[in-house]
């Protein structure tokens, strides 16, 4: 098989979600941050998960039984490498942000299956009423839905009861997606939840330790502009790039 083709980064997504950030920090009262560049990073997410599978294999002990769970798509290309490294089997946890009306990467809270994580004071500052929320709603999980489908392909969701649940994704942006993916993780009986991530803002970190029992974000920055400017190489992971990786976690 040839190998998948190179796609250069879009940073389309990144600008919008630093907009979103922006008009959150708006809305709430919260001072502004400049973007900031430090020189430390990745390569890419491969590396970042090689970087990431040592932290993670320091907070569990040998009787641990843990399961990595990625957050689609970039972060299965992450947890692919952290589940391997680790000899830990490889599941998908799905969460979707809940977008604003006119900006739908602005995000009102998050969802994942049974979860629901809304940002009340953002919702009311916004004014946006009850019909749209639980329409949006409703769409999400709908595409959830169908995420889990097309990655899963019928394959039942590990079974996390009794063990340590190892959420990965490539970065923290605002954490409203973390949050609902460490939820879904507690609520399917996992003892001990964690979360692994290359990069997270300061202020997200903070906010997402009363969250997990552990949190381990490689670089965390006070002052954050997005993801993607932490890595060298940064492109978008295709639905076929994931079904790929979770049939078989060390393909190239």
């Amino acid at each position: 098989m040839p190998p998948p083709e190179r796609v250069e980064p879009d940073r389309r997504d990144e600008l919008l979600e630093h907009e979103a950030e922006e008009e959150i920090r708006a809305a709430t009262g919260r001072p502004a941050s400049p973007p900031e560049r430090r020189p430390h990073g990745f390569i890419d997410r491969r590396d970042a998960g090689q970087q990431l599978s040592v932290a993670v294999g320091d907070v569990l002990s040998p009787e641990d039984d843990a399961v990595v769970l990625a957050i689609p798509r970039g972060g299965v290309e992450v947890g692919a490498v952290v589940a391997a490294a680790l000899g830990a089997p490889l599941d998908v946890v799905i969460p979707r942000k809940v977008g604003a009306p006119g900006n739908p990467e602005l995000g009102l809270g998050a969802v994942a299956e049974g979860v629901e994580v809304l940002d009340g004071s953002l919702i009311s500052a916004l004014g946006v009423d009850d019909d749209y929320l639980r329409h949006e709603v409703a769409r999400q999980m709908e595409e959830i839905r169908r995420r889990t489908e097309a990655y899963r392909g019928g394959r039942r969701a590990a079974d996390l009861h009794g063990k340590v649940a190892v959420v990965v994704d490539d970065g923290v942006a605002t954490g409203g997606t973390a949050v609902a993916a460490l939820r879904w993780a507690r609520g399917r009986g996992a003892k001990r939840v964690i979360l692994a991530v290359p990069v997270a803002p300061a202020e997200g970190v903070r906010r997402l330790r009363a969250e997990a029992d552990d949190v381990i974000a490689l670089i965390t920055p006070e002052h954050f502009f997005a993801v993607g400017q932490w890595f060298g190489d940064f492109p978008q992971v295709s639905d076929e790039r994931v079904v790929r990786l979770l049939r078989e976690p060390g393909a190239p």
